[in-house]
C-alpha cells in the first residue's frame, strides 16, 4: 500500500472516530414516578434535567439540612466551636410536636445530660436525630423559634424562592414548605462553602449512648461515589432525598421529593446521577482572577488593563460537545482611568452550537489611576487620530 493511501486512511479514522465522539446522542431524562425532582451540577449550576421543581412540598427530614447549615455558619464565624457541649432540655429530649409528641428518628441523647457539639452534627446527620435539631436550635439560638428566624434568613440569603421553615426538624405543620431546586440550591451552597464539615454525610453510622444507628440514605452503600445528603420521610411528604455523588471531577446533585417508598427514592436517585454522568460533562473554562484580555485604557496613568471574572466558570454539557463551544467577549468601546478594581467592564458569553448556555460579567483586575493633564492630552490626540 502507498504511503498517501495510509496517509489517507489515518486522516480519514482520525476525523471518522473524532465526529462520532462529538455526536453522542442524548436521550430523554429518565421517567421519574415523584411528585417534584431535579438534577444540577455542583460547578456550573446547570440543571440537567427537573420536573415541578419549583412546586412548594413539604420536606420532611431534609429541613435538617438548613439547621446544619445554620449550625455550619456558627462554626465558621467562631461563635460556635465543635467541642463545646449543650445540654439537652426536656423539649429537645422529648420532642414536643403540635400535638402529643413525636415518635421521629432520634440520637437518644438524656434529658439534661450535656452532649458535644460535635456529636449533635453526627447525631443530627447521620442518625437524623429530632433531639439533636432541637438541642442545636436552642443553644446557638436560645430557642427552637429563634433558630427558625436563623434558617429563614439563610434561606432568603441563598435565593430560596420557594422555602419557608416553621421548625428545624421537618415535622408536618401548616406553613413549612421547600421546593426541589430550592434544595439542590442550599445542598449546592453547603457543599461549597463547608467542605470540611460535608464529610459528615458520608459517614455511615454513628454510635452515641451506646446505641448505633445507620445513615438513612441508602445510596452511600449502593454507589461508592455517592457522599451525601440527606433523606427525609413522613406520611404527608412521602419519601425524599437529596443525594450528591462525584466522579472523574463532575459533581452533581439530584433532588426526588415525594417518592412513594423508600426503595424508588433511591432508585429514581440513582436513575438520575447515572443519566447525568453518563450523557453530560463539566467544564472549567475560566479561572477567577485570570485575565482573559488586556485592553487600552485612556487617560490613565498606564495604558494596559487585564479583565477577567470574579468567580470561576464551568459550564455543563452534552457529552462529546466541548468543540462546539464559543466564546465571545464583548467589552466596552472606549474605557477610560480612573478604573477601580472590580468595576464592570463588558461581558463573557458561552455559545453552544449558536446557542447562548452561560454569560458572565467581566471585571477590572486591577486599579488605574487617571493620568497627569500631559498623558491625557496625548491619549486625546493618539484617540482621535486612531
Amino acid at each position: 500500500m502507498k504511503l498517501a493511501q495510509i496517509i489517507t486512511i489515518i486522516l480519514f479514522n482520525i476525523f471518522f472516530s473524532s465526529a462520532l465522539a462529538e455526536q453522542v446522542p442524548i436521550p430523554a431524562a429518565p421517567s421519574i414516578g415523584a411528585k417534584a425532582y431535579i438534577l444540577k451540577d455542583v460547578d456550573s449550576g446547570e440543571v440537567i434535567s427537573e420536573h415541578h421543581a419549583d412546586a412548594q412540598i413539604e420536606p420532611a427530614s431534609i429541613t435538617k439540612i438548613m439547621t446544619a447549615y445554620v449550625v455550619f455558619e456558627e462554626l465558621a464565624t467562631g461563635r460556635l466551636s465543635l467541642d463545646e457541649t449543650a445540654e439537652i432540655s426536656v423539649k429537645a429530649w422529648r420532642n414536643p410536636g403540635v400535638s402529643g409528641w413525636i415518635k421521629g428518628s432520634r440520637m437518644f441523647a438524656e434529658v439534661e445530660s450535656k452532649v458535644s457539639i460535635a456529636d449533635l452534627l453526627r447525631g443530627l446527620i447521620v442518625q437524623s436525630g429530632n433531639d439533636a435539631a432541637i438541642a442545636l436550635a436552642e443553644h446557638v439560638a436560645g430557642s427552637e423559634d429563634a433558630f427558625v428566624k436563623l434558617m429563614n434568613d439563610a434561606a432568603d440569603s441563598l435565593g430560596l424562592q420557594n422555602t419557608h421553615y416553621k421548625n428545624t426538624t421537618g415535622w408536618p405543620v401548616s406553613g413549612h414548605y421547600t421546593s426541589a431546586r430550592d434544595v439542590a440550591l442550599l445542598s449546592q451552597a453547603l457543599i461549597t462553602n463547608f467542605p470540611e464539615m460535608y464529610g459528615l454525610y458520608s459517614e455511615k453510622s454513628f454510635t452515641y449512648n451506646n446505641i448505633s444507628q445507620s445513615n438513612r440514605n441508602r445510596l452511600l452503600w449502593k454507589d461508592e461515589s455517592v457522599d451525601g445528603i440527606k433523606t427525609g420521610h413522613t406520611r404527608s411528604a412521602g419519601y425524599c432525598l437529596a443525594a450528591s455523588a462525584q466522579r472523574g471531577g463532575m459533581r452533581l446533585i439530584a433532588v426526588v421529593m415525594g417518592a412513594s417508598s423508600a426503595d424508588r427514592r433511591i432508585k429514581y436517585s440513582q436513575s438520575l446521577l447515572n443519566y447525568g454522568f453518563r450523557f453530560y460533562e463539566t467544564h472549567q473554562l475560566f479561572v477567577a482572577g485570570e485575565s482573559l484580555k488586556t485592553i487600552r485604557i485612556w487617560q490613565g496613568v498606564e495604558e494596559q488593563l487585564g479583565v477577567g471574572i470574579s468567580k470561576d466558570m464551568y459550564v455543563t454539557i452534552p457529552r462529546g460537545q466541548y468543540n462546539s463551544l464559543k466564546p465571545v467577549l464583548n467589552i466596552r468601546k472606549t474605557v477610560n482611568a480612573p478604573v477601580t478594581e472590580g468595576d464592570s467592564i463588558g461581558s463573557v458569553e458561552i455559545f453552544l452550537d449558536q446557542k447562548l448556555i452561560q454569560q458572565r460579567s467581566l471585571h477590572a483586575l486591577n486599579s488605574i489611576d487617571r493620568g497627569n493633564v500631559f498623558q491625557r492630552i496625548i491619549d486625546k490626540v493618539i484617540y482621535l487620530l486612531q
